[in-house]
């Protein structure tokens, strides 16, 4: 595939490519962007939605801007008669033994009873704090891809005018396992097993001793001192074996990538049945598997095995990093792009950016069963929540989402076009957007659009 560029690094080259032109796009045609595949995954929302009662949806407002959103989303969806019961969650205040976070058990046992859910943005702790809640939403109810389509909106002027890509994230594994330790804990563990010492007691003996600190720069975080402490301390009673031992792992963190024949397979298979079922043309898999080549091989592997048995999807392999400079260059490269986590998390916030950002882009997450839950992808913005100033369009348009998985495309379309023709109008829109409307002006705009 010639990609236009001048130069591309050896590391960066791309390899087995099946297909050389791009596409002209049509970034304006109708509903095409949001919706689902109509797939096995989508039976349980088949039989919801054939069913003549309201269809109850789990609704997580999130934090922050959250609820004010929901909101907007609850009144257009009353506009449009939109056969739904909301059964909202809020996330606790205590950790749930079951989940690590504070996100309840009974909040997933009505995601996973329900089959469908809509989620707002939710505060993610970094460094030290409870388990994420976006991460144990996907880990609990085995939401195995992130689709999010990126498409430049019709009336709202960004650096590009053709964009119109999918992006498909692997959900579950990657760099996102969560498996990450210190190595030096894990010596200073085995040393106090072997000479039958705890901490307290290595405290105390520091203190006494009056050992010199700090060795390197840790901050005022009294934590880390005391940890350094009893390294120190433990660092001067070890035996030649073990200083040595610690030499090695001194100020070292472990992270493991885990790579699976079975996830690759899913997201893959998922990936290109959206090609098929969505007339795309082209699927781009991702990858970094000239440096890591027994992870990301595996993940090729899998791509390719799958792309076998869809000889109309032109298949093509694109290094990440050449593929975020080809996206800056000419998103139009692009149709689908099926990746692992950390890829797919970085490269959908980057052609995020390429339309205008987090606020005008819809996300819904697909996992076995039947379960969909789409959400909002943008941050809590705690610094306008309960000001009347957040932008509804993200959960909104991934409600559309939600509602193509539940195959009620009128509503949908309404809906969507409703949103679409607002922002396009420009009379009304937030300020993220350019406008002075508030939340509720912007809403009620689309509400009349209806």
């Amino acid at each position: 595939m010639t990609m236009g560029c001048s130069q591309v690094d050896d590391d960066d080259l791309l390899v087995h490519t099946s297909s050389a032109e791009a596409r002209p796009r049509n970034p304006l045609q109708p509903d095409h962007l949001l919706d689902q595949p109509a797939s096995p995954l989508t039976a349980a929302a088949r039989l919801l939605s054939s069913a003549t009662a309201p269809i109850t949806v789990t609704l997580f407002p999130g934090d922050g801007i959250g609820p004010e959103i929901a909101e907007s989303v609850k009144q257009v969806f009353r506009e449009a008669e939109v056969p739904i019961v909301w059964e909202e969650h809020y996330v606790g205040t205590e950790i749930d033994p079951k989940t690590q976070s504070f996100l309840t058990w009974e909040s997933l046992e009505s995601v996973r009873r329900n089959k469908v859910g809509l989620k707002g943005p939710m505060a993610t702790p970094i460094g030290k704090g409870h388990r994420s809640l976006n991460l144990t939403l996907r880990k609990e109810l085995n939401l195995f891809a992130n689709v999010r389509p990126c498409y430049s909106l019709p009336g709202y002027k960004t650096r590009y005018d053709d964009v119109d890509l999918i992006t498909i994230r692997e959900n579950t594994e990657g760099e996102y396992s969560g498996l990450e330790h210190q190595n030096l804990e894990l010596l200073l563990q085995g040393r106090l097993n072997r000479r039958n010492m705890n901490v307290a007691g290595i405290r105390s003996e520091f203190r006494a001793s009056k050992i010199e600190l700090p060795l390197f720069d840790i901050g005022d975080d009294p934590d880390e001192w005391a940890y350094t402490a009893e390294w120190h301390f433990s660092l001067q009673q070890l035996t030649p074996a073990e200083k040595l031992d610690a030499a090695v792992v001194r100020g070292v963190v472990e992270s493991l990538k885990i790579i699976t024949r079975q996830a690759s397979l899913r997201v893959a298979e998922y990936a290109f049945h959206y090609a098929k079922a969505h007339g795309r043309e082209r699927v781009s898999a991702i990858h970094k598997a000239n440096i890591m080549q027994k992870t990301d091989g595996l993940f090729l592997k899998c791509c390719r095995e799958v792309a076998e048995k869809y000889p109309e999807i032109r298949y093509e392999e694109v290094v990440i990093d050449n593929c975020c400079m080809m996206l800056v260059k000419n998103p139009a490269l692009f149709d689908v792009l099926v990746m692992p986590n950390l890829y797919g998390d970085i490269i959908s916030d980057l052609c995020a950016g390429l339309i205008g950002g987090l606020g005008l882009t819809p996300s819904c997450n697909i996992g076995e069963g039947g379960i969909a839950l789409a959400e909002a992808v943008h941050g809590s913005a705690p610094d306008i929540a309960g000001k009347n100033l957040a932008n509804p369009t993200a959960l909104l348009l991934s409600s559309v989402s939600m509602l193509r998985h539940l195959e009620l495309h009128d509503k949908a379309d309404r809906i969507q076009d409703a949103i679409l023709n607002t922002i396009a109008e420009g009379k009304f829109r937030t300020a993220d957007l350019g406008g002075k409307s508030s939340t509720t002006d912007f809403t009620r705009a689309i509400c009349d659009h209806l």
